[in-house]
């Protein structure tokens, strides 16, 4: 079991009240469904890890360390189908974000596990490669970069209607490097044409095995936003009450404005890159999850007990999700085509047939 919590002894819980954070703070029970939330996910994560190593799947990559800013994310996303909801371009560790949103845990691992029950990509795609028509999660691509661009597009549709759906595209530091980060500034904020984009770049410190502290020569990454006019800040992303109330800010303005806002969330990145690289656990680096059992047991708000029985509850779920996916039939040869092209009106004639048009 690659469990990494240690219960604390801080004596009875005190369940009413708020969690504070500098000059801002959340409900208690806001507090601890983002942590039931964040635990879910890790443990999700760690079961991942555990397919990869035993040969139950081909390769992981993931999100341990981002729970925290994920989670506050997909909780407050207008979730739907069509522009009147929010767009997601989302990346591989946002595996909090879904779970906030709704997906089942057992989803996840069919991915994992390659099955042809995966909703995402019917087992055709590596781990965490997310796609929710009817949630507007556009399919996640491992080349990161080009969903910056891509983000404007959908924006700019929203921009053009009555409602207040924005486009939300998250990245890492390494993506910013790409030339359709710098189309995503300019496209999002062309003078009487600017669109609702919110940029997320949640920032490890390392593009795959490169620091970016040898590729970056700005302070911050938001500071790239400034000549374009673009609002932004920089957020601890491993504080889930810091997290919750940036996430909460950006939306309100480019649901309001209808206007671009830039993220910058300092994360961690708790099993290196992925299983290419070993997915052994970083010990120096902060634990969203850990941190934030602290602070609620130093405040009162909670009890080791219960904290402990978060992390067994999750542990139980991932196992029983893993049986079922584990037993589950994979893909066929003749799977290939499905999902290849959009439902048409030429579906009542050729049901079933995924081969596209008739010439």
């Amino acid at each position: 079991m690659l469990s990494f919590y240690e219960p604390y002894d801080r004596g009875p819980a005190v369940l009413p009240g708020e969690l504070h954070s500098g000059t801002e703070s959340l409900s208690v029970e806001r507090c601890l469904e983002l942590h039931r939330l964040m635990v879910r996910s890790r443990v999700l994560e760690e079961r991942m890890i555990k397919m990869s190593k035993s040969g139950e799947g081909y390769f992981w990559i993931g999100g341990p360390g981002e729970e925290a800013f994920s989670a506050c994310l997909g909780a407050q996303v207008h979730k739907g189908c069509g522009p009147a909801y929010d767009y997601l371009y989302l990346h591989y560790r946002n595996s909090a974000t879904l779970l906030a949103m709704g997906m089942d845990p057992l989803d996840g691992l069919r991915q994992m596990a390659m099955r042809r029950t995966d909703p995402h990509s019917a087992g055709r795609y590596f781990s965490n490669h997310f796609a929710r028509r009817d949630w507007n999660v556009l399919p996640v691509s491992s080349v990161l970069g080009i969903k910056f661009s891509m983000a404007a597009g959908t924006a700019l549709m929203q921009k053009r209607g009555s409602g207040d759906g924005v486009t939300i595209v998250v990245g890492g530091d390494a993506g910013t490097a790409e030339g359709d980060f710098a189309s995503c500034l300019v496209w999002s904020t062309r003078p009487q044409q600017e669109l609702p984009v919110l940029i997320v770049v949640t920032n490890n410190g390392w593009g795959i095995s490169t620091s970016a502290c040898s590729q970056h020569s700005e302070s911050s990454v938001i500071d790239r936003g400034k000549p374009h006019g673009i609002p932004g800040e920089v957020v601890n992303g491993n504080d889930p009450v810091a997290s919750w109330h940036a996430v909460r800010r950006g939306l309100d303005y480019c649901r309001r404005e209808r206007k671009p806002y830039m993220i910058e969330a300092l994360v961690s990145r708790l099993y290196g890159h992925s299983s290419s690289s070993g997915c052994q656990r970083v010990r120096n680096e902060s634990d969203c999850i850990r941190d934030f059992e602290m602070q609620l047991l130093d405040a009162g708000l909670a009890d080791a007990e219960a904290l402990r029985r978060v992390h067994l509850d999750a542990e139980e779920e991932a196992e029983a999700a893993a049986e079922i996916a584990l037993s589950e039939p994979h893909p066929t040869p003749e799977d290939v085509p499905v999902h290849t092209y959009a439902p048409s009106a030429v579906d009542a004639v050729y049901p079933d047939d995924y081969t596209g048009l008739p010439e």
